[in-house]
């Protein structure tokens, strides 16, 4: 399993909270693995050059098809600043119709918990999927 451990783009300011995201993205068949996983390699890469990024890491797991991100923004508006952008915006509508499921978790941490374990972040999505009827 391919894992882009977490790699601290910016340090962020003591005292200060971090927002954080978590994703796992299912495609619908193996065969669109290796598309979807370049595709997100070039997201990474986004997250990394983009402003108010803290951290960032992707796990791939090619047999389940299965992706996982984590990241950690300075504030709301600067992730969703990344998400709009491109090239990010383009791959996400171009990856949609062979993505089997998408699950997405928000939340805060005081900066100095960075960077988030793996196990922290896929326990908040599991709490997630539960919540969802």
């Amino acid at each position: 399993m391919p894992e882009l451990s977490w790699t601290t783009v910016n340090p962020a300011a003591p005292a200060t909270e971090a927002v954080v995201m978590a994703s796992r993205l299912e495609v619908g068949s193996l065969r669109h693995v290796p598309r979807f996983f370049r595709l997100s390699l070039a997201s990474w890469r986004q997250a990394r050059r983009s402003p108010g990024a803290l951290g960032v890491s992707l796990i791939a797991q090619f047999g389940r098809g299965v992706f996982w991100t984590l990241s950690a923004w300075e504030s709301r508006e600067a992730l969703y600043a990344y998400a709009g952008a491109e090239p990010h915006r383009s791959i996400m509508k171009r990856l949609r119709p062979v993505t089997k499921d998408s699950r997405f978790v928000f939340w805060t941490v005081p900066a100095e918990r960075l960077p988030i374990p793996w196990e922290e972040a896929r326990n908040r999505l599991a709490r997630e999927r539960s919540r969802q009827p």
